[in-house]
């Protein structure tokens, strides 16, 4: 691969539309493009691990997209610094635009996830897998469609969908984002038939999109005998970033809410450091007795050393990116004082953290809500002429295609509208077709 081709500011969709010249680049446009959308404002209603806030104030997908972006811009600032100082800023290489794609892709990484967290993944996977989703995949089957796009549901293929799409009454390329930063989304480059613990790209609706994508940018296969792609190198520093803040703000919010004891917490956050960085760490401490504020120095410290460590592990390897051959996580190429701190963080979370009562229960809550909604909404789509049909599907957007001539398409047609959903709409909508709830009088 090549920076020149990778670094692309044609924007899907209106590649023939010569816009006018703006103070922004297209990469910057696709930052503000996101954040002014509906989709990325209803993350502020999603799941991030926690129950949505109380008294006490947790991370919700919108406050972890924010913060995974601000990461993702300083590793790109990082090494767009060091390979303008490597190769000159010639040349017509828009490495000084690094930093704009990889913290756009990282405010629409998220877009795609459902409601409930990631429990409503699973959900979806387990309503095709081993509930009564089953009974559609001989139809998808013998139609052509790619049952496993559904048996496998991935927030990310779905985020894919969401940016690329032309919905009802929206125009071609989606969100017509640049080439560049689609590709800085697509954490795993193959369709769901070659899913590997249940991840994957982009679905059988998108492909052709995808192949656009990675001719454009000149990103070549890795398999001889299955369209498995590389890896765009911009989406191990969206990665990175989302790896670096999930773990470490699941354990300062754990703290919140009293999962997790201040002893434990220092004790895992000073594990990142030796030597005189930790004394000089623990000298700084002494200046402020507020618990959080303590836990608050810490977590920045440590997204600091993580940051530069990314940025060194990247910079180090930069030609196995390029040459597709780099085949891990940023963060298992970090220090190993770093690394076995950050797996030790990784295991408390899922002994004290994932297990925990207020998770489970949304898990929990998941699974029978959208067994149910995707059980009512696919039936009324299969049978449009039965009168609660007619007024069940009044309720869908006209965005949504509730009209697919394909049961693939009517399957994914409710995918659309679920996943979009928002926790509290999610809860509403069951609530009111199941008689649970009703308008007042």
């Amino acid at each position: 691969m090549e920076w020149m081709k990778l670094l692309s500011g044609k924007r899907l969709g209106v590649e023939s539309y010569h816009e006018r010249k703006h103070e922004r680049t297209n990469f910057q446009r696709d930052y503000d493009r996101l954040i002014f959308s509906s989709p990325f404002r209803r993350l502020q209603n999603k799941t991030q691990v926690f129950p949505l806030p109380g008294s006490i104030f947790v991370h919700n997908r919108l406050t972890h997209s924010l913060e995974v972006s601000c990461v993702g811009r300083s590793l790109g600032k990082n090494i767009s610094s060091r390979l303008i100082r490597k190769y000159g800023d010639g040349d017509g290489v828009n490495f000084s635009e690094i930093d704009s794609i990889v913290s756009a892709a990282c405010l629409a990484h998220d877009m795609g996830n459902p409601p409930f967290g990631h429990s409503g993944e699973r959900a979806i996977s387990a309503y095709f897998a081993d509930g009564k989703g089953t009974q559609f995949e001989r139809e998808v089957r013998d139609e052509g469609g790619r049952w496993e796009d559904f048996l496998h549901f991935e927030g990310n293929a779905n985020a894919m969908r969401l940016l690329t799409h032309m919905f009802n009454g929206r125009r071609d390329g989606g969100f017509a984002l640049t080439y560049s930063t689609l590709a800085s989304v697509v954490k795993y480059p193959f369709a769901s038939i070659y899913a590997t613990k249940g991840k994957f790209g982009f679905f059988q609706t998108e492909e052709d999109t995808y192949l656009r994508i990675v001719g454009e940018l000149g990103i070549p296969k890795v398999g001889q005998d299955k369209d498995i792609y590389a890896r765009y190198p911009l989406v191990y520093l969206v990665e990175a970033a989302d790896d670096i803040c999930y773990q470490i703000m699941d354990i300062e919010d754990a703290h919140k809410l009293r999962l997790l004891t201040k002893d434990e917490v220092l004790e895992l956050f000073l594990g990142f450091f030796e030597g005189k960085r930790l004394e000089d760490i623990r000298q700084t401490m002494l200046m402020v007795n507020d618990t959080n504020e303590q836990i608050a120095y810490l977590r920045s410290c440590i997204i600091g050393l993580l940051v530069d460590e990314c940025t060194q592990e990247f910079l180090d390897n930069e030609e196995r990116f390029l040459n597709g051959a780099y085949d891990k996580p940023l963060m298992e190429g970090v220090s190993d004082i770093a690394r076995k701190a950050y797996e030790r963080c990784s295991e408390v979370a899922y002994e004290k953290i994932y297990v925990s009562r207020d998770v489970v229960d949304i898990e929990l809550a998941g699974y029978h809500i959208f067994g149910y909604l995707l059980e009512t909404i696919i039936d009324a789509m299969m049978n449009p002429e039965h009168s609660y049909s007619k007024l069940l599907l009044n309720r869908v957007p006209d965005q949504y295609d509730v009209r697919a001539s394909t049961t693939y398409g009517k399957i994914q047609c409710a995918l659309d509208y679920i996943s979009g959903m928002t926790d509290v709409y999610a809860l509403d909508l069951y609530r009111k077709i199941t008689g649970m709830s009703l308008p007042a009088v």
